[in-house]
């Protein structure tokens, strides 16, 4: 399919048919995801996937009771990484072991160290959650041109998530992402005119 076809069918779907997906597609679609583009290349994202149930019928109630949560295949917890100095000593260990350049280590390194050292909590906080949503896009646009369907949701209690789940304190709940086969008819997409958005 045509990316710009994907974006065009692509919708956030309201209900979906509770069937179970395939789990090769399950695993094209994490490596997409995985594949993200993301600032320093350090990728501060965990995504906890919840196919259980009784762990979707949990998460109901503090989601608004959206429809989405309980239908849905699979259940994507999209979280910020706020671990940066982990995530940053892990890609420099990945960095060696795929030879790339010490000088290019090097040169990686002190940006980056410079970069999140002038950072508040908030920003990093605020860094991992803007890198969050590039994963995202992977992730909706992939499950269509993988045959499925998405919603990006935005609207639960993450506080409550991270006690439901048991999230260690660095992993931030940002957005859910259930994925499935729609169940729900699409209306018409309506946005805003070029000449309104760009200048």
């Amino acid at each position: 399919m045509e990316f710009i076809n994907i974006i065009m069918q692509r919708y956030a779907t309201k209900k979906f048919d509770k069937r179970r997906l395939d789990d090769v597609k399950v695993g094209q679609l994490f490596e997409m995801i995985r594949y993200a583009p993301s600032g320093l290349n350090l990728q501060p994202w965990k995504i906890k996937v919840v196919k259980d149930q009784k762990v979707k019928e949990e998460l109901f109630p503090v989601s608004w009771n959206q429809e989405q949560i309980t239908t849905c295949s699979h259940l994507l917890i999209f979280c910020a990484d706020t671990n940066l100095e982990g995530l940053m000593a892990s890609l420099e260990d990945l960095m060696r072991k795929n030879r790339v350049p010490e000088e290019k280590v090097q040169e990686w390194k002190g940006f980056a160290s410079g970069m999140l050292a002038g950072m508040t909590s908030d920003q990093r906080l605020r860094f991992a959650e803007t890198n969050v949503y590039l994963a995202l896009a992977n992730a909706i646009n992939g499950a269509k041109a993988l045959g499925f369907d998405s919603c990006p949701i935005g609207a639960f209690d993450p506080v409550a998530y991270a006690r439901i789940l048991g999230l260690p304190v660095h992993l931030v709940p940002v957005v859910l992402c259930p994925i499935g086969y729609a169940d729900d008819t699409p209306i018409p997409k309506m946005r805003f005119p070029k000449e309104e958005i760009f200048f």
